[in-house]
């Protein structure tokens, strides 16, 4: 099991750094489309097997963050309209909010100095 968790999250890792490395594509922008992966992947059924296959491997990156938005708006597309625009924010609160508080912590912590070119 952790065998190809690693070895799923580090081939998803491994594809970023790739593009980082090798093409002007910035940071921002991989983030972007690794997220609208996932979305574009679990809205086609698709990343559900990943999930079931890796498991962190598959749900740690930015693009199992987009497989739990799409998740959590199909789930909630099946309540309402409403349950479809707000059920991707309910999926992933926890997560968001961890972020948020974790950072903030981190931020009281650290010195935050501008990178030197």
């Amino acid at each position: 099991m952790f065998l190809k968790a690693f070895a799923v999250g580090g081939a998803i890792c491994t594809i970023a750094q790739l593009l980082i490395n090798y093409t002007k594509i910035t940071s921002g922008k991989i983030l972007v489309t690794f997220l609208l992966l996932g979305v574009v992947l679990q809205a086609f059924g698709l990343y559900k097997y990943l999930v079931d296959f890796a498991g962190a491997g598959a749900t740690v990156p930015i693009s199992g963050f987009g497989y739990l938005l799409a998740q959590g708006a199909i789930d909630g597309a099946k309540e309402s309209l409403f349950g479809a625009i707000t059920g991707g924010i309910t999926a992933a609160g926890a997560g968001i909010t961890a972020a948020i508080v974790f950072g903030y912590i981190f931020a009281l912590i650290f010195r935050v100095r501008s990178k030197k070119n």
